[in-house]
């Protein structure tokens, strides 16, 4: 029986080079963005870092290679967002970001896949 050969959501977006323009427009947008101020004010001064570990979780979530994993261990998401307050109002900031990135930089029908999945992760991550 023949195997099916399956594309990752990683190669169909176009690899390392788009996953890391899809972060940095994220991450430019969290910092133009006026009416998400108040989830910019949750990060850091600067997002060098936020800007890695997004690219090196992406990079993995989006089945390319695990590169988050391999450096910090499993992900666990919920528990590193703890800390940090995130109500629908932050999910939806988050979301307005990501969202206008993936407009900009990924191409229909992958584009509302990533945007559903994004969703339920941004919504998993609600503590209050």
């Amino acid at each position: 029986m023949p195997s099916q050969i399956t594309t990752s959501h990683y190669d169909l977006i176009g690899g390392e080079v788009a996953v890391r323009k899809l972060v940095d427009r994220f991450y430019e947008l969290m910092d133009e963005k006026e009416e998400v101020q108040e989830l910019r004010k949750l990060h850091a001064k600067s997002l060098r870092v936020s800007r890695e570990k997004l690219f090196l979780f992406l990079s993995g979530w989006l089945g390319g290679p695990q590169l988050y994993v391999e450096k910090y261990g499993h992900p666990m998401l919920r528990r590193r967002h703890m800390p940090f307050p995130i109500d629908e109002k932050q999910r939806d900031q988050w979301m307005l970001c990501m969202n206008q990135a993936l407009d900009e930089l990924v191409e229909e029908p992958m584009r509302q896949q990533l945007k559903a999945s994004f969703h339920k992760v941004a919504d998993h991550m609600r503590n209050q």
